[in-house]
């Protein structure tokens, strides 16, 4: 299975390609989407960026199924606001193109990726090197998308095992206790 993870931001979305077989996980790639060679004030313009640059990494990569991290809310809500709809962009363009999409916390994917939720950057950094046996350490966006594909290659074989025996039904605010998903 071939998993896409994004890590949604309006100036720098940071995406992760990864393979999964079982327990083993290899790297596909990964890097970073940026819309800062656009006026800060170009929201539509930046939000086209994000668009089209997520659909071309589906395309060349076709992933089997993809994973956004939530937004958390900040103590400014124009920034949450900003930030969720450059995250939404990210979500159509993966669904346009027929992917399923999970959904997980910044803390969810610390807790799975390192060990504990308020893991820093840099300590998420290290672990995916490790995990995925990269020859250096990936920058802090691809870090977090590629931990957010990892966190699905644990989490979502886990949920998929538990729709099987039992029904899974979705509640009206969309949220199970793993995290999200359409």
């Amino acid at each position: 299975m071939r998993i896409l993870g994004i890590d949604p931001g309006l100036q720098t979305t940071g995406f992760g390609v990864v393979d999964v077989d079982g327990h083993q996980l290899t790297y596909v790639a990964s890097g970073t989407i940026r819309t800062t060679q656009l006026a800060l004030g170009d929201l539509p313009g930046r939000l086209k960026v994000l668009f089209d640059g997520i659909g071309e990494v589906a395309a060349r990569y076709q992933p089997d199924v993809a994973t956004v991290e939530i937004v958390f809310v900040n103590v400014n809500p124009q920034s949450t606001l900003l930030l969720g709809q450059a995250r939404g962009a990210c979500i159509t363009a993966l669904v346009a193109r027929g992917l399923p999409v999970a959904e997980y916390t910044a803390l969810q994917m610390k807790k799975a990726v390192v060990g504990h939720g308020r893991a820093a950057k840099a300590q998420v950094q290290e672990m995916v090197r490790r995990l995925l046996h990269l020859p250096g350490l990936p920058g802090q966006d691809a870090a977090d998308a590629l931990g957010l594909a990892i966190t699905h290659a644990h989490a979502g074989s886990a949920m998929a095992r538990l729709g099987e025996v039992a029904t899974l039904q979705r509640r009206q605010h969309a949220m199970y206790k793993g995290g999200r998903s359409y």
